[in-house]
């Protein structure tokens, strides 16, 4: 029996829509077409590549290369349940096989009835609500005992975010108004930052933000204000302003609390940093993991068009200029900058050689500047009350405040705005304190490096998790307590990186699963010498062999942890 003709009569508009933009628009195309059809069939990626002018073998590598495309039937609603190395620690994997149990499936499998498709995810930017899984578009918090009969057919969202600490800088506005009410942001101050802006030159603003001393917020630690007067000051046009949202390390969820929270902020400091590099475009990248956070962004687009903060002639300066939202599809490696451009162009994630750098060679081969939420937010703060007010908090090396991510074995885990040089004991003590003896503490995220007990007095700054041979990375602060077993905790942390790496290169395409075999070993104790010695060489060779960032930190933690517990990986047998 032959199955019926599929009707593309409902895919004509979303060609229409997407087709003047030829490959650059691969990505919203596929997104549009898969929620309307469920899943990408031959008929629709041939219409798909017809229309984008795009060649058939190049689509379907976009589509195998990212893990939320789909090209074989699915469920209606996707159960996806987070295995980071965050929710594993509170039961994760426990949660995914009570879900697989229920729905008499296997992770990746589809119901008979056609109803769910069980999913494991290595990370859904819910760590402060640990164990978690998204039911659809719905993000919802879990405990090991919790019925899946319950939630699944019946999710309840995790609710708005609280946020701790002080001073509120970045966050004051969070929990505090409605997300998407333009007249509340205004009166709170919102868009001051933006009319001070736009009163200036953009060398003017350029000079405020180097005078702050910002620094990127994403990991790298990079000048905020040196990588816009260098884009500024490039040749080429147009230029491009990217806010690189796609929150995929484990542990880090603080730009999806300031989306869900204060989505107007975000667009007040792109619009700055678009006016100040002299950009008319900019695109947000969003991971496709956040559903909620990319609706509550659209209407605050929306809103900001229809209130002339956005668009053309942006309260009345004559300077044009607007945003648009990139989903990404389930790709840890698009949190690499030239990843990013290269999703955003239409392709696989596949990191570029540098140089060239984004500064003058970005987005379409432009020059670009591309900077996360919280470095764009915090920007706006500066422009607003000035590079000294900036500096009157912090330390003289890292001025301002920052925002932390605690999760695992703490009393109350969240997002915590914080000075720089507070104590990492004295963070931990804000969050309620730790749940049982602290075992280890890894700071920085998935990439950066552990803490033991005796480090709890560390200030958390650049200088001073330097010193002490630590990161800061992008804030995370991961608490492990004493009843944990670190063996498989470490076994996670392999886990993501070999399922992430995106094959470029063979030091971390090979190098990430040859750490998951010896740390499979690591975990269930049958490690050899040969193994461990085996283990530090592959870190070697992915730390200064690997093609870009993912492989060049698959290695740090573990390696981290086998430098100051050799003991938990059983050296002497």
């Amino acid at each position: 029996m032959t199955s019926p003709a599929l009707d593309l009569s409902e895919l004509k508009p979303i060609l229409e829509k997407h087709a003047p933009g030829g490959r650059a628009r691969l990505l919203p195309a596929l997104w549009e077409a898969q929620a309307k059809y469920g899943y990408l069939s031959e008929p629709v990626v041939a219409a798909i590549g017809q229309a984008l002018r795009v060649p058939l073998a190049d689509i379907h590598g976009v589509i195998e290369f990212y893990t939320m495309f789909y090209n074989q039937p699915v469920g209606h609603t996707f159960v996806r349940v987070c295995v980071s190395p965050m929710c594993t620690q509170l039961g994760g994997e426990m949660i995914l096989d009570a879900v697989c149990e229920h729905l008499g499936v296997q992770p990746g499998e589809t119901t008979s009835d056609g109803k769910y498709t069980v999913e494991a995810v290595e990370c859904l930017g819910l760590c402060n609500h640990a164990p978690a899984a998204l039911v659809g578009d719905v993000p919802v918090s879990l405990r090991v005992d919790s019925d899946p009969r319950s939630w699944i057919p019946s999710p309840k969202a995790v609710p708005p975010e609280s946020i701790s600490g002080e001073p509120r800088w970045l966050t004051a506005r969070c929990g505090a108004i409605k997300p998407t009410d333009l007249a509340a942001f205004r009166k709170q101050g919102g868009y001051a930052a933006l009319r001070k802006a736009l009163a200036q030159t953009p060398a003017e603003v350029i000079a405020e933000i180097e005078a702050s001393g910002l620094s990127g917020r994403g990991g790298a630690a990079f000048p905020t204000g040196l990588k816009w007067k260098l884009t500024a000051g490039a040749a080429g046009q147009p230029k491009y302003i990217v806010c690189n949202a796609d929150e995929s390390e484990p542990g880090t969820f603080k730009d999806r609390v300031l989306i869900e929270g204060d989505p107007f902020y975000l667009l007040e400091g792109i619009t700055i940093a678009g006016y100040a590099i002299g950009a008319h475009q900019g695109y947000i990248y969003v991971r496709g993991e956040y559903p909620r956070p990319q609706r509550i962004l659209q209407t605050a687009i929306e809103k900001a068009r229809a209130g002339g903060t956005l668009g053309a002639n942006i309260l009345g300066s004559g300077f044009d200029f607007d945003v648009e939202i990139r989903s990404g599809a389930g790709a840890y490696i698009c949190g690499e900058e030239t990843a990013l451009f290269e999703s955003i162009e239409g392709k696989r994630g596949y990191p570029r050689l540098k140089p060239p750098f984004p500064a003058t060679h970005g987005l379409f081969g432009k020059p670009t500047v591309i900077n996360n939420v919280e470095t764009l937010c915090t920007a706006a703060w500066i422009i607003a009350n000035g590079a000294d007010a900036y500096h009157s908090v912090g330390t003289e090396r890292s001025p301002g405040t920052k925002l932390f991510c605690l999760s695992g074995d703490v009393a109350n885990p969240g997002v915590y705005e914080t000075p720089f040089g507070i104590t990492l004991g004295e963070l931990i003590e804000l969050a309620g304190g730790a749940r049982g003896e602290i075992q280890a503490v890894l700071l920085g995220g998935a990439a950066g490096s552990f803490a033991g007990p005796a480090q709890l007095d560390v200030p958390m700054s650049f200088e001073g998790l330097w010193e002490a041979g630590l990161s800061l990375g992008s804030g995370v602060v991961n608490v492990i307590n004493t009843e944990r077993d670190l063996r498989i905790y470490l076994h996670s942390l392999a886990h993501f990186f070999a399922h992430e790496s995106c094959g470029k290169c063979f030091p971390c395409q090979l190098g990430a699963q040859r750490q998951l075999e010896v740390l499979g070993k690591v975990a269930n104790g049958g490690a050899s010498k040969a193994d461990l010695a085996a283990l530090e060489d592959i870190g070697f060779a992915m730390t200064y062999a690997s093609f870009c960032g993912l492989g060049q930190t698959a290695a740090t933690a573990i390696l981290s942890a086998f430098d100051r517990w050799p003991e938990v990986f059983d050296g002497d047998r």
